[in-house]
């Protein structure tokens, strides 16, 4: 009998282990997302083809790709429900959103959750993480006022690459967003 015991204690330690590092590594992005208000840095991700930039004080988490459960009757660029870190996220494909064709994913896909601070458990399906990106070093190409207000902000690179900044606190608000169903 005193198998189980020291199993459960080994469980508990692990467990203890397990929040410590966790907590941790939110103080840790917490900073750095402190950091990156401060420094004007953009979360880097290509969307289907087009190169975007995310607030990192919008961001929650990256995480991989993973199973995606389809859900009936929704419409074609929300994709399903994932179980990140024992929660239900929506996944949503915005190039399919915003009518491009959506490339299939690929082993560089990630899932980019929306932050808590939001309100709604969503995630991009970003078919690349691209890295940080100071906006300084980004010429500013205006504002697109055909666009969507939560992704008219425009940007341009040294090589020439366009950027748009998406604005995930206004989409998240977005009525035709938030209506997934047929």
């Amino acid at each position: 009998m005193a198998a189980p015991d020291q199993h459960t204690t080994q469980e508990g330690e692990r467990r203890s282990r397990l929040r410590q590092y966790q907590v941790q590594l939110l103080e840790r992005m917490q900073a750095a997302q402190g950091g990156a208000v401060e420094s004007g840095r953009e979360l880097a991700v290509l969307l289907g083809a087009r190169h975007c930039l995310l607030d990192l004080t919008q961001v929650g988490e990256i995480v991989p790709h993973q199973a995606i459960t389809p859900v009936p009757l929704t419409l074609p660029w929300y994709l399903g429900l994932a179980n990140v870190r024992g929660g239900l996220t929506g996944v949503v494909d915005l190039a399919g959103y915003l009518g491009d064709a959506p490339p299939p994913a690929g082993p560089e896909a990630r899932l980019v959750t929306f932050a808590p601070g939001l309100g709604l458990p969503c995630a991009l399906l970003a078919q690349r993480v691209l890295g940080l990106r100071r906006l300084a070093e980004l010429r500013d190409d205006g504002v697109d006022l055909a666009a969507p207000p939560w992704c008219a902000h425009h940007y341009v690179d040294d090589a020439g690459q366009p950027w748009v900044r998406l604005d995930l606190a206004q989409l998240a608000r977005e009525p035709r967003f938030l209506h997934v169903g047929r």
